[in-house]
């Protein structure tokens, strides 16, 4: 750690994986209704344990977000956090407004709004949050003079990610209308300005952890910005098959979503350039393997995956159903989850007594993590597969046809298990070293270059 105020970005990742463990919970307790019978039905029902479910995954990835962005802009900037004390301030806000909305959802709670559930008073306390960490950002930014262009993507990913906000924050009485601008914020933050802030922090890291030359990093980066917003943008209409819409709206949608997976291969692509062109000399071996991890990942998840069933003539049959939700899981988690996890990686030692190269447990929790989610992505196909050909093509009713692929919801639970094995062991891994949090001059800003090759900063 080179600079005092990074040791702000600890305790929100301390919060970020805290609440990621309590996703997993509610996420295991939704998957074992579909079995049946349900204890808890009238007690904990599938629709109360869902909405926590995603909407806490929401939270915890966005507060990974803004820890992750303490830590980097400070690094990148080379100064000191502009307010530690508005730091602080906008993470208790930023709890206090998680647990009162998630008690407010036990008790049904909530707008209906699938991912935007969160009563308004939640959404003001998730805006005057979101103020403070910009200004808090770009104060430091403004500070220091310095401005480097993953800072950049960083900021404007965030930033557009407040604005895009802004629809669910507006009441519609029409259902139509509702679903139509709800896609304005979750498309456009899932597959669009979250991807600016994946790709600013991959960057990031890449540099740091592999001594890539920063010049050939940053033009990547601007390939990447660029065809998220040529193929995102456009890319939302892929939603609009069941709402209504001009018919016009399908194969633009259709189209520019096929664009999107471009971009994520350029992102892969640019990884295992850095990779291939300098090596794993990095000591922290852990936050590479996730970094990396992260990169290939979102290209099997939201960009393969994704594309596999956004065509009009595909999407007509497998909207709502569990190839959906096949798509979501691993999408979610190579380019989110993942890269939020690869920045506490490499970070961690910096805050605790951890080892630069990471620990047993660290590695046994990635590959447990990715072998999970790999097979619950393939209950979850297996199962949606099922689910299309029973209840859209020979016309079976709902439940009938949970009756018959109940058994993907076992495989299901066991890879889920074997899934919460390893975000339980990545959390032990997180609190089980003593805090050091000393501020070391002599760190390097980037490791040493690769002989004959300079490496830029």
């Amino acid at each position: 750690m080179r600079y005092k105020s990074q040791s702000v970005a600890y305790w929100y990742f301390a919060v970020a994986v805290a609440l990621f463990g309590l996703q997993i919970v509610f996420g295991l307790l939704s998957a074992t209704k579909y079995l049946g019978p349900d204890p808890l039905l009238y007690i904990l029902p599938f629709d109360v344990t869902k909405v926590i479910h995603t909407n806490v995954l929401i939270v915890w990835v966005i507060c990974g977000f803004m820890g992750a962005t303490y830590w980097m802009v400070p690094d990148e900037s080379r100064t000191e956090l502009y307010s530690v004390k508005l730091a602080y301030i906008q993470l208790v806000i930023w709890v206090v407004m998680g647990v009162a909305t998630v008690i407010g959802y036990l008790f049904r709670y909530g707008t209906g709004n699938k991912l935007l559930e969160q009563p308004l008073p939640s959404k003001l306390a998730i805006v005057v949050a979101m103020l403070i960490f910009l200004y808090n950002i770009g104060m430091t930014i403004r500070k220091s003079g310095r401005f480097t262009t993953p800072e950049g993507v960083l900021l404007g990913g965030l930033g557009l990610a407040a604005v895009l906000y802004v629809p669910a924050l507006l009441e519609y009485h029409n259902y139509t209308v509702s679903i139509f601008y709800r896609w304005w914020t979750i498309h456009l933050w899932v597959e669009g300005v979250w991807e600016m802030i994946q790709g600013g922090f991959l960057a990031y890291l890449l540099i740091r952890l592999s001594g890539a030359d920063r010049e050939v990093m940053e033009k990547w980066l601007y390939v990447i910005v660029g065809l998220v917003f040529i193929a995102g943008i456009l890319g939302t209409a892929h939603h609009y098959y069941w709402v209504g819409v001009p018919g016009y709206w399908l194969p633009i949608g259709g189209f520019f979503s096929a664009l999107e997976p471009v971009a994520l291969v350029g992102m892969a692509m640019y990884a295992y350039y850095a990779m291939r062109r300098t090596g794993l000399a990095h000591p922290n071996k852990l936050a590479l393997h996730w970094t990396v991890g992260s990169a290939v990942f979102t290209l099997f998840g939201a960009g393969l995956l994704g594309l596999a069933h956004t065509f009009p003539s595909v999407n007509k049959w497998t909207h709502g159903t569990l190839i959906t939700a096949m798509h979501g899981h691993a999408a979610f988690y190579g380019a989110y989850a993942m890269i939020v996890m690869a920045m506490i990686s490499y970070a961690l030692p910096s805050f605790t007594r951890r080892p630069e190269e990471g620990s047993a447990m660290g590695y046994t929790a990635f590959w447990m993590q990715l072998a999970g989610m790999f097979g619950m992505t393939l209950s979850f196909a297996t199962a949606g597969i099922g689910q299309v050909y029973l209840e859209r093509i020979m016309g079976m009713g709902y439940l009938d046809a949970q009756l018959k692929i109940q058994v993907h919801f076992v495989m299901l639970i066991i890879t889920a298990s074997i899934f919460a094995v390893g975000v339980a062991l990545f959390i032990i891994d997180f609190f089980r070293y003593p805090l050091r949090m000393e501020v070391r001059t002599d760190d390097p800003v980037v490791p040493p270059a690769v002989p004959g090759r300079a490496a830029t900063v």
